[in-house]
């Protein structure tokens, strides 16, 4: 088993180190999403569905255009996911009350129950490997995160994170 680098060897890794953090970054993505993907290939989703209803449950009422800054896809391509979402009963589109050209999201009973059947096995999958790494590790892999998120993202998440 190789050594693990200390804090002040990390200040200069090699090109062979960052090839394994990528690496190991595409393979542990591969295993978060596994779960999840067998659940909506079941009902012919994919994972850009999932990520709509992550954030719609981790924000409701939150407005369209919120939703497309935080995805990061067209706008044609988020409509039809969320036209697939409302007419499969998941996510319900209200009109807003200030500005009545807005369009709010939410789950319905149903889409909250799909996203935390989605949800489940990533929780405990995380839950799992934080207690394994320990809290130093999960403050600096979170710190990592939040390092490789360019200013407008970090803004996204950050507004997220305080509700």
């Amino acid at each position: 088993m190789s050594e693990v680098p200390t804090g002040e060897s990390l200040l200069f890794l090699t090109d062979e180190q960052l090839r394994q953090g990528i690496e190991a970054m595409y393979f542990a993505y591969r295993g978060f999403t596994s779960a999840p993907d067998q659940i909506l290939e079941g009902i012919s989703y994919g994972r850009a569905h999932h990520r709509a209803l992550h954030f719609i449950s981790r924000a409701p009422g939150m407005n369209v255009n919120r939703l497309l800054a935080i995805l990061g896809v067209t706008k044609q391509s988020l409509n039809r996911v969320l036209r697939t979402l409302i007419e499969d009963g998941l996510v319900e589109s209200r009109v807003g009350t200030a500005d009545k050209r807005e369009r709010h999201l939410y789950l319905t009973e149903e889409g909250a129950a799909l996203e935390k059947s989605l949800s489940e096995a990533q929780r405990a999958q995380m839950r799992a490997a934080y207690r394994k790494a320990g809290p130093e590790a999960v403050a600096g892999f979170r710190q990592v995160l939040e390092s490789m998120m360019d200013p407008e993202l970090k803004r996204l998440y950050s507004a997220l994170r305080e509700g």
